[in-house]
């Protein structure tokens, strides 16, 4: 998350950005003015904030609302893993394979013009919610997994927008005739911020079964909408985030993200199916997860009666000091290379990002910082083209922020003994070239090792250790970086 820097804010006009329709684009925590006074509540921002909010809010909505036009290349050599899947761009059906699957994944970034968040007067979340908008996504994609499975692609792939052209770079030696060019796959002329209230028809007759599917697909995106009704909303996971000190315009980490994503799944009824475990210290009981499969509220004994659930297991850690450790980049490919994994919430320094997959020493990602319309989901046959990115962008491993949270997903008891033997796997091989591995995956339950009440807590609270009688010099060995 990029925000405005004191000596650009002196450059943006004072003079208030309007919506299409001739309404005031928003005046952040704003006084509302009656008689020519002011009201003035102790829990309104002074004046000097009102003005900051207003240029804030303004300068991000013109700074993310627009993109340059730039190529990605991707080698003809090296195998693209997206999602657990591998395609090689010498094969010509895997580029418009490759093309397919990754335009299929939900991408939620910012929006504005949406109602505004409660007690505050924000309708957007440009500059400060794409952290929240990677955890959206993170999410979807368990979501797409759970009810449509992972080979589910959307009908409509290949004809959405192109932000930015895919060039597969030329190999060292003569490319064969008749290599693909993603270029060469077909997209609409349709600019995606003009027409947010237009209407979707498939571009191909469906069947009933893709009809069905394609409902599912509608209906997944709608829970992310920005309403206060949507269980996944911006205004929902802002609402979850105050119990952990957080408010609108704040920036959000990776961690407190996957927190409130957890919360969020509990309170939806339409995902009962689903729950969420987010580890603790970089550990991840299998007795715990497992009871949450079970579906029982027990700690302990399982609920013989209980609906049996899927798992979505987000991990927080953090791989470095101040940049990411590069002992590390192998383990985080072979993580990506897993087909139960759906993705990685990081960036670069308060540049969230959402990893997908890589290419030799680049990670592929979905970026949030898009600001687009607000798309009213409770419309009949909304738009679904601003919901899903057909420009794959990379990004070297080094520029990784090395502070992410990894998730995976398991269907069921027999799915999440297949995630724990692989994690195993690939957590052990690559323990052999560092000290510390990334994280664990244990046997029991975090109670049988006293952090129980540390696991009901958000990761970002702090633990009061007792003061030492003689404080002594710190020492490396006292600090731990994985």
């Amino acid at each position: 998350m990029n925000s405005v820097s004191p000596a650009s804010v002196q450059y943006v006009s004072q003079d208030e950005l309007l919506h299409s329709d001739g309404r005031k684009l928003f005046n952040p925590r704003a006084r509302v003015k009656t008689g020519g006074a002011q009201s003035h509540q102790p829990s309104e921002p002074d004046e000097v904030d009102k003005i900051k909010n207003k240029l804030l809010s303004a300068w991000n909505n013109v700074k993310y609302g627009w993109t340059v036009k730039t190529k990605t290349n991707f080698s003809k050599l090296s195998p693209i893993y997206l999602f657990g899947h591998v395609y090689c761009f010498e094969v010509e059906e895997d580029v418009e394979r490759f093309q397919k699957d990754f335009v299929s994944r939900i991408w939620l970034t910012y929006r504005r013009e949406f109602q505004q968040l409660e007690g505050t007067m924000w309708t957007t979340d440009c500059g400060w919610g794409c952290m929240l908008r990677s955890g959206q996504m993170i999410l979807a994609q368990g979501l797409l997994v759970h009810f449509l499975g992972r080979n589910w692609t959307w009908p409509d792939a290949l004809f959405t927008t192109s932000l930015v052209e895919m060039d597969p770079m030329k190999p060292i030696s003569p490319a064969r005739p008749g290599s693909a060019s993603l270029q060469q796959l077909p997209a609409l002329a349709v600019d995606r911020g003009r027409d947010p209230w237009g209407t979707w028809a498939p571009r191909r007759p469906l069947s009933p079964q893709e009809l069905e599917k394609e409902r599912s697909h509608r209906t997944i995106v709608s829970w992310f909408a920005d309403h206060p009704r949507a269980p996944f909303g911006i205004h929902r996971l802002v609402e979850l985030g105050r119990s952990s000190g957080k408010k609108a315009g704040d920036w959000y980490g990776p961690s407190i993200a996957a927190h409130i994503v957890r919360k969020a799944v509990e309170g939806c009824s339409e995902a009962s199916g689903l729950a969420v475990y987010v580890s603790q210290d970089c550990t991840v009981y299998k007795g715990d997860v497992a009871r949450l499969v079970s579906g029982s509220d027990g700690p302990t004994v399982p609920d013989p009666g209980a609906r049996r659930k899927a798992v979505i297991i987000l991990v927080p850690m953090r791989l470095g000091g101040e940049t990411l450790n590069p002992v590390y980049v192998d383990c985080v490919k072979e993580l990506l290379k897993l087909e139960l994994c759906i993705g990685i919430i990081g960036g670069k320094p308060k540049h969230s990002l959402y990893f997908v997959g890589y290419q030799d020493d680049f990670l592929l990602y979905l970026d949030p910082h898009y600001c687009q319309p607000f798309v009213d989901t409770a419309k009949e046959n909304f738009p679904l083209e601003s919901f899903h990115c057909s420009s794959p962008r990379k990004m070297a491993f080094s520029k990784m922020d090395p502070s992410c949270t990894i998730g995976f997903y398991a269907r069921d008891g027999q799915e999440l003994d297949t995630l724990c033997s692989e994690l195993t796997r690939v957590l052990n091989s690559s323990s052999a070239k560092e000290r510390y591995p990334m994280f664990t995956v244990t046997e029991g339950q975090a109670q049988e090792y006293g952090l129980a009440e540390l696991c009901s807590r958000f990761s970002q609270q702090t633990v009061q250790l007792p003061r030492r009688s003689k404080p002594k010099a710190a020492t490396s060995d006292e600090f731990v970086f994985l």
